[in-house]
C-alpha cells in the first residue's frame, strides 16, 4: 500500500508547493516562503548541520527522514535530498505523518 507521505508529496508537487534541491530551498528559506524543510537522513553531515542551523535561525520546522532515494522517488525527482514545502496546510500534514512514522 502506498504511504500517505508519498501521496502528500505528490499533491504538493503538482500544486507547486514543493521545492527541491539545496540551492532552491536555501533561496526559498531566505525569501521566507518555506513552511517546512525535509532533509534526507543520508545527507552529508555538513549539509545537515548548515540547513538545521538555518532553519533554527529562521524558525522554520524541519524533519530528517528517509533516504535520498526514497524522498526523490516520492517527489518524482532524481538524486535530491533536500525538499521544502511552501504551503502551511501541506507542511502541517506532512510534518504530522513524518512524526507518526518515528
Amino acid at each position: 500500500m502506498r504511504e500517505r507521505i508519498h501521496s502528500y508529496f505528490g499533491f504538493a508537487r503538482k500544486s507547486g508547493n514543493l521545492i527541491s534541491g539545496y540551492n532552491t530551498c536555501l533561496y526559498g528559506i531566505q525569501k521566507k516562503k518555506v513552511k517546512l524543510v525535509i532533509l534526507a537522513s543520508d545527507l552529508s553531515e555538513n549539509t545537515l548541520t548548515k540547513l538545521q542551523r538555518l532553519c533554527e535561525a529562521q524558525r522554520i520546522p524541519y524533519r530528517i527522514c528517509l533516504s535520498i532515494e526514497q524522498l526523490s522517488q516520492y517527489a518524482g525527482e532524481e538524486g535530491k535530498g533536500v525538499f521544502a514545502v511552501t504551503d502551511r496546510g501541506f507542511a502541517d500534514v506532512i510534518c504530522k505523518e513524518i512524526d507518526q512514522r518515528k
